[in-house]
């Protein structure tokens, strides 16, 4: 009984609400619109897409009233309808005569905000705006490192409903980074891994970089280069999970690193699956290369370099139209790569845009671009274009968005970039037992938007000051050729240890083009003035080259580069070979330099190297060598002996040689030191040598092979790297001078 009761009072219910419901359905014949000052009625009867004989009921009205408030004009909206009129009553938002920002003195972060929030000068004030712009203006305050700042805004009423909007910002202090933490499966050790990103720790002495605080920008790009760092490394499925800022205390932060690098992955079978019309010989140097990449760690650079030959490949073949994808398949932790090409439907890249660019010309930009309006349309090619435009770094962001042109078979590229700044302030210091070092340099990269970089920096030594001015630019003129102008001078006091003191000033100009893959090589002319000083404890010999000297060389230079990266590399071996050729010189010296050094992982974690160090300097007229073009050996290409203290002697006095030459191995052991995140420990084995003597017969001591083993260790301090080394001459001439211990400390500011 009850049921049935139930039943029958709920459908008498919805008779009810139905016929309500009919009953405040109207055909509209006349809009009337009150209270309006700015807005006309016609446009209001649009915003609310009303229209005259629309049959309206309760649900239409709240839509007309939602699309109202929707614009963001009116404060207070009511409909009603009577006798077929539709009434709109409304009260109009104030509108904005001028938006000011108080508190913040830097133009480019008063920009960004003003770029970004959606209430603008002229437009209607609206409270809940409002307060999504003080969101969205600490959100972008967070993004640039302000994590606490201080927002009030005030409205003064002016007269026609208009108002002036003011913020108030205390920007507070910037938040900085306390610590840096890397936590989970991680594999590597935390000197390791903070080597990797670009977060520092702030230092009370760090008063020029902008690493110290904390950005969210900057965190991104820490998270890409780990992965990254991982992918190269054989960790084909690492989780970079999370990175979080955690705070310390009121200002500090510690940023927390979660990392889960998992199983280290090997290549296994690499194939590629071609068209039927693409001869598979011209593919042959890559079956060569799948063949020597087979048991490898997974490396993504690898695979890039796998699709960048392809690249050159089917372009040298005139195959225009193509697209490359891969497929993976994972078995235990082998990776089987499928690399399939496929010829795609001929179309044509009807128009390129960019938007963005506010500094960059659009030259600039067009230059890294593969591909040309008018050209077919190839996907590797705009994939490739993109990745150019990113390895600039001249841009936050880089996106490409490519849309149907106006016929069928062409395509529109649309390039949207998002700048950031380019220069850098840099400046370091460092301390051991070769001497003390002090440095301060600028740089920018993109020089009024030009493409062309500028460098400025001094170091100062214990025995030398050396100034530098330099401008590059890395594709003159479009020919993939880069050119460059250096001016620099430099003061060598060798007064107390080798009797001398020079000053040198010069001119340089050149350019360096890649000739072949990984070969580039490098033409130029170095222009110097030179004064020689010398003091009472200069030998007889030495005093006669007291004068002034002015030189020109043309200089060459090949450098053949098969690093598996250019940073931390783990594999491969750069190839360099420097001449400087006298065209003018009073004593037509001629130099030459070889550097060769190998990289391999002999077991996991392992970095080894294999070095090799030649150079000479000789006169072409048989004259004798300047004191200041004497080759004495670097430090670190013979340990174990005092810089500068081996090979020919004048008196007392080491003179340096006309040859020099050194062979050198070190081999990290990560199983030493395991659990100390900051510390690694290496071996190294030293040969090396500095002979001859052009302008007198006196203590050559070149038929000794000087050689010397020890152990290093890198310790990642709080005050920044330290290096030490232990080490034992094993063969030495008599007149060297030997040092078991060495230690260099660096920072930077």
């Amino acid at each position: 009984m009850n049921s049935k009761f139930l039943k029958i009072l709920l459908i008498f219910l919805l008779i009810l609400l139905s016929k309500n419901k009919i009953a405040f359905s109207e055909i509209i014949k006349d809009i009337k619109v009150i209270g309006n000052d700015r807005i006309s009625k016609e446009t209001i009867a649009m915003f609310s897409s009303a229209k005259i004989n629309d049959d309206v009921d309760t649900d239409n009205l709240n839509k007309f009233l939602k699309n109202l408030y929707n614009t963001n004009y009116f404060e207070d909206v009511s409909l009603s309808v009577k006798d077929n009129v539709l009434f709109i009553k409304v009260k109009e938002n104030p509108i904005i005569q001028n938006i000011l920002f108080e508190g913040i003195k830097a133009k480019k972060i008063n920009t960004l905000i003003k770029d970004n929030i959606f209430l603008k000068s002229r437009s209607s004030y609206n409270e809940l705006i409002l307060k999504k712009d003080i969101e969205k203006i600490k959100f972008l305050l967070k993004e640039i490192g302000y994590y606490f700042p201080d927002i009030n805004t005030y409205v003064e009423k002016l007269d026609d409903n208009k108002i002036n909007l003011t913020y108030q910002i205390d920007l507070g202090e910037k938040a900085k980074i306390k610590k840096i933490s890397f936590v989970g499966d991680k594999k590597f050790k935390d000197k390791k891994l903070k080597s990797i990103i670009v977060s520092e720790e702030n230092k009370f002495w760090k008063f020029i970089t902008n690493k110290k605080f904390v950005n969210e920008n900057i965190i991104s790009l820490d998270k890409r280069l780990l992965k990254n760092f991982y992918l190269n490394r054989g960790y084909f499925d690492v989780n970079i999970d999370s990175s979080f800022a955690k705070l310390i205390n009121k200002k500090d932060f510690e940023l927390i690193y979660n990392i889960q690098a998992n199983k280290k992955y090997y290549f296994n079978d690499l194939k590629i699956n071609l068209p039927e019309d693409f001869e598979k010989k011209n593919f042959e140097e890559i079956y060569l290369l799948f063949k020597n990449l087979k048991g490898k760690p997974y490396s993504i650079n690898q695979i890039e370099d796998i699709l960048e030959l392809i690249d050159k490949i089917t372009l040298a073949e005139q195959y225009q139209s193509i697209s490359s994808s891969v497929e993976e398949k994972i078995i235990d932790q082998q990776i089987n790569l499928n690399f399939i090409i496929e010829e795609t439907k001929a179309t044509y890249v009807e128009k390129i845009n960019i938007f963005g660019n506010n500094v960059t010309k659009e030259t600039v930009i067009r230059n890294q671009l593969e591909i040309d309006e008018g050209d077919p349309y190839n996907e590797i090619l705009a994939n490739k274009s993109i990745n150019n435009l990113k390895s600039l770094n001249f841009f936050k962001n880089v996106i490409s968005e490519e849309v149907e042109g106006k016929t069928i078979d062409s395509k529109i590229i649309n390039i949207n970039i998002e700048e950031k700044a380019t220069g850098e302030i840099t400046a370091g210091a460092g301390v051991g037992t070769s001497g003390t070092t002090v440095m301060f340099g600028v740089k920018e990269n993109n020089y009024l938007g030009s493409g062309v970089g500028l460098e400025t920096n001094v170091t100062v030594s214990e025995e030398s000051l050396k100034g530098l001015f330099s401008v590059i630019n890395p594709n003159f003129r479009n020919s993939d050729k880069s050119v460059y102008f250096t001016a620099e001078a430099l003061e060598t006091d060798r007064l107390q240890d080798f009797g001398y003191k020079t000053n040198k000033t010069g001119l340089s100009l050149g350019t360096i083009f890649e000739y072949y893959d990984d070969l580039k090589i490098g033409l130029g002319n170095s222009n110097y003035y030179e004064k020689i000083e010398t003091d009472s404890t200069a030998s007889a010999t030495q005093k006669k080259q007291e004068g002034n000297y002015w030189d020109s060389f043309l200089n060459l230079s090949f450098d053949f580069d098969k690093r598996n990266q250019k940073f931390q590399a783990n594999e491969g071996f750069r190839s360099q070979y420097f001449i400087d050729f006298p065209v003018i010189s009073e004593t037509a010296t001629l130099q030459n330099t070889y550097i060769y050094k190998y990289y391999t992982e002999l077991f996991e974690n392992n970095i080894s190297t294999a070095s090799i160090y030649l150079k000479s300097s000789v006169s072409l007229k048989d004259e004798n060598i300047k004191l200041s073009e004497r080759i004495l050996l670097p430090s670190s290409r013979l340990r174990g002996f005092e810089r500068g203290k081996i090979g020919p002697k004048d008196g007392d006095d080491f003179i340096g040689g006309n040859y020099a030459g050194s062979i050198n191995f070190t081999s990290t052991i990560p199983q030493i030191l395991e659990n100390s995140e900051n510390l690694d420990f290496l071996i190294f084995l030293d040969i090396g040598n500095v002979w001859g003597v052009d302008y007198f017969n006196g203590d050559d001591e070149g038929n000794e092979i000087r050689s010397s083993t020890g152990i290093g260790i890198d310790w990642l301090t709080p005050v920044g790297p330290l290096n030490f080394t232990f080490s034992t001459a094993l063969t030495k001439a008599d007149s060297d001078k030997t040092e078991t211990f060495r230690f260099n400390l660096g920072t930077s500011f």
